[in-house]
């Protein structure tokens, strides 16, 4: 589940199942959603905070919840799809707290936070090619301009991992924290939401700039995507990794 609260402005988006390593699934999905689109017209809300649990932040999709809606409804109507659109589209401040397993869209939606604080143990990775899929969340545009192509095709492509410390080195994360990261994420939360609001939203949006290209590219992969889950070296490889996971 998602735990949500406000708190003197800031949005607290908790991922709470710790049992499965805060996989995440359709229903958790669509209560990002929610939340993210309503901070966009709730002016209470100035600031999103995304965390989890110590050690786990997210195992990244729960596969087997993913291939329920997959096989039900176009990959394009999926839950996981509208969150990937309502991160490109969110207007308020983006603060993440990283303690642990970042995996997949666990590593991904972190391109699109403004501030990102790590433990020592956080641990990213992105393993979609291993799984015969292709990176998603408009990463294999935000990575590269973030950290270049070659160390985007490191994380994204090849799917090796980073450690807090190499994620800071290529401006994936901010500050390493060594006790207690979501305190220090909910005070720069607040940080944020305690300035002029409109001004922060005008400021950000001349950072971000043009998000046209960076939606366009969501739309791309996630056609890609769902070509990709019907063909064989994908199946091959789901079938894989469900069989190791049963094992």
């Amino acid at each position: 589940m998602i735990r949500i609260s406000l708190e003197e402005g800031v949005q607290i988006l908790r991922l709470d199942r710790p049992e499965k390593k805060n996989a995440l699934t359709g229903a958790m999905y669509t209560d990002l959603a929610d939340a993210l689109e309503a901070g966009n017209t709730d002016p209470d809300i100035r600031c999103h905070l995304i965390c989890g649990h110590p050690e786990v932040f997210t195992a990244g999709n729960d596969i087997g919840d993913f291939l329920q809606y997959a096989g039900k409804v176009a990959v394009a109507d999926t839950p996981v799809v509208r969150f990937l659109r309502a991160l490109v589209r969110t207007e308020k401040p983006l603060v993440a707290s990283v303690d642990g397993l970042a995996i997949g869209v666990g590593t991904t939606l972190l391109m699109h936070c403004d501030m990102v604080f790590a433990s020592p143990r956080a641990f990213i990775r992105s393993p979609f090619v291993d799984l015969g899929l292709v990176p998603e969340a408009g990463s294999s545009l935000l990575g590269p301009q973030l950290m270049g192509h070659a160390r985007a095709f490191e994380l994204l492509c090849l799917g090796n991992p980073l450690t807090a410390e190499k994620a800071e080195r290529l401006g994936l994360v901010n500050e390493i924290v060594e006790d207690n990261v979501d305190e220090t994420a909910l005070n720069c939360a607040n940080q944020i939401a305690s300035k002029p609001p409109e001004a922060m939203a005008l400021s950000r949006k001349l950072l971000k700039g043009d998000t046209g290209a960076l939606s366009e590219r969501v739309e791309e992969e996630i056609r890609i995507f769902a070509d990709r889950l019907t063909a064989p070296e994908t199946i091959a490889a789901f079938q894989a990794f469900m069989s190791k996971k049963k094992a």
